[in-house]
């Protein structure tokens, strides 16, 4: 049952890309109510910042705050995005690499003849299906040109962004201040609870006291408000995503900047690429499980080319996984105090947007009460949920077999109901648009990125087993889809140029 709530007075503890996004939406929407913003950050704790990328929910945000390309991206070495290509998680000849776009509007064109021709390959007909050949986005990142059309183009494009998340979140930092954020810079010796249990105020090191009627815990890992305080459990990941570590090397970048991250399987995990307009960052995802931090950065560094690199390397733990609740008392967690799922999807900016645009919402519409709190916990949850079966989904369908690492997720038992249903439904020709409506999963990635996805990864009858006798007319019109993107494609400039350019 809800209870009336007098909101005055918001304190966001943590800093960091999560807070301060927390700070500059909040302020945003209530600032005209007479609701002030406080941020509580320590200068001691060090954000975790690394060459970063993102899913277009990242402009979505900037857009909502009025911020342009052209003022941030350079302040944050920041590059734009196509999607993802993934190299070596699939051994199929043919498969041993793919790309994942983000969607854009003229994909009605070319991604029914992927569904058409990926149905007829998994009945065995020998067909094109590598989803690379279908896809704008891929052709862009493939041709290293920015996702901006020339304005006699007017067509829309969803894309992300790579930037530094260290200077992101100083970005956003100086623009909260502007807009009149309070900012304490100090560390919080304890928390004071009301008699109800509710959170009443943080007491610093520096005898302050910061009272607030509601409380934004991004503390990070460390959780400080949600899970320390309020004793919200955390349920882990581990059981389907293995990943707990990782490292962090940069090195230099190409003068011709990629547009796309690279996602690289090695034995262990994967290693991220990511291009800034300073540097490349570099990172090794692994499970400390399946071998030493000595032997993942040695394998890192060689994969890298510099073994006798003085270039040092950050060395970071994730706790992967999500809060029971994401909201408790007069307490939401947003950003890592609430969850995490592993960087391979780039979901990390996606979910603290989501969350702070979720919570706004259900706030507000309560009337800043806790009315729609137990739904809002439960759509936060499912959220959680619904995007970690997609990326649980790329390592149960790898077909490597150099390592245990990647036999044990192959075999690995431990997937939910949802995900065994979809593999199901592929596996036995069925409609996979209608089983992910049917399982209400389309919401989390679209249908056409399960099929990019489950397509990419070649799984299909071994090529010995294939057979021409489907008619050519029920084949996917390979000659319209390939002009169609050459065409298109002439209405896209370069990276470099666009970078060079002010991103405008």
């Amino acid at each position: 049952m809800e209870k009336p709530m007098k909101i005055k007075n918001i304190v966001i503890l943590g800093g960091g890309t999560a807070g301060w996004m927390c700070a500059n939406l909040l302020l945003k929407k209530w600032r005209h109510l007479g609701i002030n913003v406080t941020l509580v950050e320590s200068p001691d704790i060090g954000i975790i910042g690394v060459g970063e990328g993102s899913t277009p929910s990242l402009k979505a945000f900037l857009d909502i705050l009025e911020i342009d390309e052209s003022e941030w991206m350079s302040e944050c070495n920041a590059t734009y995005k196509n999607g993802i290509t993934f190299k070596n998680w699939s051994s199929v000849a043919g498969y041993e690499e793919y790309f994942h776009p983000f969607p854009c509007s003229l994909d009605f064109a070319t991604f029914g003849f992927l569904e058409k021709n990926s149905t007829l390959r998994r009945k065995g007909v020998d067909v094109i299906a590598k989803p690379n050949r279908f896809s704008l986005m891929a052709s862009l990142a493939e041709k290293k040109f920015a996702p901006i059309p020339s304005k006699n183009f007017p067509f829309h494009f969803q894309y992300g962004y790579h930037f530094d998340s260290v200077l992101l979140g100083k970005f956003l930092r100086k623009k909260a201040l502007e807009i009149g954020i309070t900012h304490i810079q100090a560390t919080v010796k304890n928390v004071e609870l009301d008699s109800n249990g509710d959170i009443n105020s943080l007491n610093l090191n520096d005898d302050q006291v910061v009272s607030g009627d509601f409380f934004v815990d991004c503390s990070g890992f460390a959780s400080v408000l949600l899970q320390k305080t309020l004793e919200v459990p955390f349920i882990s990941f581990s059981e389907n995503l293995f990943n707990d570590s990782a490292i962090a090397i940069p090195t230099e970048i190409d003068p011709d900047i990629p547009s796309q991250t690279v996602s690289t399987a090695l034995t262990n995990g994967w290693v991220w690429l990511i291009p800034l307009t300073n540097r490349f960052g570099n990172g090794y995802v692994y499970s400390s499980q399946y071998c030493t931090q000595e032997e993942a950065e040695k394998e890192l560094r060689a994969h890298l080319g510099i073994l006798e690199s003085d270039v040092e390397a950050r060395h970071l733990k994730m706790k992967v996984g999500r809060v029971k609740e994401s909201w408790r008392k007069n307490c939401v967690a947003v950003g890592l105090s609430q969850g995490f799922i592993e960087p391979l999807e780039a979901t990390a900016i996606q979910f603290v947007h989501s969350t702070i645009a979720q919570f706004a919402m259900a706030f507000e519409q309560g009337e800043f009460t806790d009315k729609h709190k137990d739904e809002f916990n439960e759509r936060m949850n499912q959220d959680f949920e619904g995007i970690r079966d997609y990326i649980v989904l790329h390592y149960k369908t790898n077909s490597r077999n150099d390592s245990q690492y990647w036999i044990d997720n192959r075999e690995n038992k431990n997937i939910s109901r949802n995900l065994s249903s979809m593999l199901n439904c592929w596996y036995k020709i069925q409609a996979l648009d209608a089983e992910l409506n049917r399982l209400n999963i389309a919401g989390y990635y679209s249908p056409k990125s399960w099929n990019c996805l489950l397509a990419g990864m070649g799984l299909f009858p071994p090529a010995e087993s294939l057979t021409s006798a489907e008619a050519p007319s029920a084949q996917a019109d390979l000659d319209f889809v390939d002009n169609f993107i050459d065409g298109c494609s002439m209405n896209f400039r370069s990276h470099e140029i666009m970078l060079k350019s002010g991103m405008s």
